[in-house]
């Protein structure tokens, strides 16, 4: 096998017209750079792109053996009709369904050669309505969207008031109850840091180990709307809201601040609240040191 640092070496310095001069060597390589020419041999990129989805008609985000719609199925479906082979993608964080995105991270690889455009446009013409490119970029060799995010953000959007919003219906949970807000951030800060999150995690959770480190989290209120941030280095399936759904509880004054730390320590999924609904959650951004 050549090695690609020849390769490189080859399409960057052989001229294709006089190879007059040329040894032994180089015409070798010169015979490896018409090929490439040809696109009968091309170097692997890997492309990153930024993708928004609203996660209401989509079974997650994961490709289901059972065909169902997810977002994975039809960004892949996408990609490949630009790179005219197939094409498999991996995300940031996988997504559960009713689940939104503002700026999912994904990453794949291709032997197409194809301008960034191509990617971001030529893309969101084959995905539907609810799926979009935002942005497109080359990453190096070994960026991976998932393993190489030190940290994720999320948001649970709540429409706090007594009537509901049929407009908000998919996209925000509806609470009609008043909510003491300083009784929830009071009890979210027990939260921070590192800790094992046992207490709120899923049943169906692969992630090997419970103990995650929470960054920050933000309880805003504006008018009806209440909006819950939290950044982590990473989250257990259905921790965020796992957690929402125990906040709340606090907030109705169905339960003082401290029971939040008794849940913590408990590490007993059935001592925290209720699993808040998938519609008011957003993923909202993983953050990178190469990207």
């Amino acid at each position: 096998m050549i090695p690609v640092g020849l390769v490189l070496l080859s399409i960057k310095s052989i001229s294709a017209v006089d190879d007059s001069h040329l040894d032994g060597c180089n015409t070798l390589l010169k015979y490896y750079h018409r090929f490439y020419k040809k696109k009968k041999w091309a170097l692997l990129m890997k492309i990153a792109l930024g993708v928004e989805y609203l996660g209401t008609d989509f079974h997650g985000w994961q490709i289901q053996e059972n065909g169902l719609r997810t977002v994975q199925g039809v960004v892949e479906l996408a990609l490949s009709k630009v790179a005219d082979h197939s094409v498999r993608v991996f995300c940031s964080g996988r997504t559960d369904a009713g689940v939104h995105a503002k700026e999912q991270v994904i990453h794949f690889e291709t032997d197409s050669n194809r301008d960034l455009k191509a990617w971001l446009f030529g893309g969101n013409v084959n995905l539907p309505s609810d799926v979009n490119f935002t942005w497109a970029k080359e990453v190096s060799d070994g960026f991976h969207a998932r393993f190489d995010a030190y940290a994720r953000l999320y948001e649970y959007q709540i429409h706090n008031h007594p009537v509901r919003s049929s407009l908000k219906a998919n996209y925000n949970l509806w609470e009609p109850r008043i909510l003491d807000i300083e009784k929830m951030r009071g009890a979210s800060d027990f939260l921070l840091g590192e800790h094992d999150f046992s207490a709120f995690r899923g049943k169906l959770c692969q992630a090997k180990s419970p103990i995650k480190t929470v960054e920050s989290i933000q309880i805003i209120k504006t008018d009806n709307n209440l909006l819950i941030k939290i950044k982590a280095d990473a989250f257990l399936h259905h921790m965020v809201r796992n957690i929402v759904g125990t906040l709340l509880k606090i907030g109705r004054g169905e339960k003082e601040i401290n029971w939040i730390m008794s849940v913590l320590q408990s590490k007993d999924r059935k001592q925290a609240g209720p699993t808040a609904e998938p519609q008011g959650l957003y993923f909202v951004k993983a953050y990178y040191h190469n990207l």
